[in-house]
């Protein structure tokens, strides 16, 4: 027979030879480990009702995060982006940003959410309209011209006329993302 004998092999050289054997009882076991074992990370909940909610922290402009790890994304706006990866800051991201956490803060974090036909995105994140008292974060944000609006989403029309009008607005004052020609 041409070729090498098992003795032949480099690891014989050297000085050595695999421990398939140990290896895969090892890996089996740390699958096991981590299949049996809790994650130590709390784990956001499957459904989230319509009611009041404290907010943990503002991710990004139009992206929260609530005390229970829920993601919450506002529904229907988009704000320039913060935390995008390998992505970098966009002009007005920030104010965006600022103008969300102050909203919140000025109710010392506690927001009031209400849901329309679409509940969660893609990603996961529960889509949501963010109250606080008489005054919507969404509309607010588009009316101060940090937010686009987006059609796109499947929410109730009288919203989108709320939201189109909120940014007519903004446009037309030149605020924000609006201000540049």
């Amino acid at each position: 027979m041409v070729g090498f004998s098992r003795y032949d092999w480099p690891w014989k050289r050297w000085g050595w030879r695999p421990r398939v054997g140990r290896f895969a009882w090892v890996a089996l076991g740390l699958l096991l480990a981590s299949r049996l074992w809790p994650s130590s990370a709390p784990r956001p909940p499957e459904n989230l009702a319509e009611g009041e909610y404290h907010v943990s922290r503002v991710i990004d402009g139009d992206t929260l995060l609530l005390s229970n790890h829920a993601r919450v994304r506002l529904m229907g706006v988009n704000t320039p982006e913060t935390v995008k990866p390998n992505h970098a800051i966009e002009p007005w991201g920030l104010e965006a940003k600022q103008f969300t956490e102050q909203f919140i803060a000025a109710a010392a974090g506690r927001v009031n959410l209400r849901f329309d036909r679409e509940r969660v995105d893609r990603y996961g994140r529960f889509l949501a309209y963010v109250w606080i008292g008489d005054q919507m974060l969404n509309e607010e944000l588009l009316r101060a011209g940090l937010a686009r609006f987006e059609p796109a989403f499947y929410y109730s029309g009288s919203i989108k006329l709320r939201y189109r009008k909120a940014q007519d607005e903004a446009r037309a004052a030149r605020r924000g993302i609006w201000s540049r020609p």
